[in-house]
């Protein structure tokens, strides 16, 4: 079995220096004929390479983990951000509309600088457990239809980022929305569909919605603790509060 180039490299290069080891190790026993110093030191080293190994592989490798993994999180709460400026924000306006029971979780939704971690948790469970009520018919089906079209290429590059795979509720959040994309790309028109279509949309649009709710919440959780300036913009713009006015007041 023929080895890759890059395998062969490596072993080389080991057997070079295992051949260098020995050959100094010869030569000191050569110059000053001392075998019973050159296996005390011998025996010193190999001890020692236990130690070597643990800070190396196990500690020094955690430290650097952790440092990727925090650089990862950044750049994935970048993405994040630019999806709800671009594409999260807007949709759920639209969404809301289709939810017969929307005025039940905007009045727990208005979002502001006082809310402690607690009230995100609670407000997480309230979210599990609301009855969204979907209508097809209900909310502007055609300018949903519209606008989730007119993102689809925005859509496709956030699926393409490598960095998402760390983040399987949001990526489920991705397709829920493209595949909404998709099912109402296929139809001319948003008139005059049959029921069964009407409620197969639905369930797309409760899919994609409930997904979209939880993230929102969590993005502006992230935003309060790490980004005030983001964080007070995103409450000067909930979909979910009436009142809100991008304007300072």
């Amino acid at each position: 079995m023929k080895l890759p180039p890059d395998t062969v490299h490596k072993l080389r290069f080991g057997v070079l220096l295992i051949l260098l080891s020995v050959f100094f190790y010869v030569l000191n026993f050569t110059i000053f004929g001392t075998p019973r110093d050159i296996l005390f030191y011998l025996l010193e080293d190999t001890g020692f390479v236990f130690v070597q190994v643990l800070l190396a592989t196990v500690i020094l490798q955690q430290i650097l983990n952790e440092r990727e993994k925090r650089g990862m999180l950044k750049k994935l709460n970048m993405v994040i951000g630019a999806f709800f400026s671009e594409v999260g924000t807007p949709l759920l306006e639209l969404f809301r509309d289709f939810d017969a029971h929307a005025a039940q979780i905007s009045s727990e939704l208005k979002v502001n600088a006082d809310w402690p971690q607690e009230r995100f948790e609670r407000m997480r469970g309230m979210l599990a457990k609301h009855d969204y009520r979907i209508d097809s018919q209900a909310g502007d089906l055609k300018g949903l239809r519209d606008f989730v079209i007119s993102k689809r290429q925005f859509l496709l590059a956030l699926l393409g980022n490598p960095n998402l795979l760390e983040h399987e509720k949001f990526t489920e959040l991705l397709w829920a929305v493209f595949h909404l994309a998709d099912e109402l790309s296929h139809r001319k028109s948003m008139e005059h569909l049959p029921p069964s279509d009407y409620e197969h949309l639905s369930g797309d649009i409760r899919r994609a919605y409930s997904l979209l709710v939880r993230e929102w919440l969590s993005h502006l959780e992230h935003l309060k603790a790490s980004y005030p300036y983001l964080f007070s913009l995103a409450v000067r713009t909930n979909p979910f509060d009436p009142n809100a006015s991008v304007e300072l007041r």
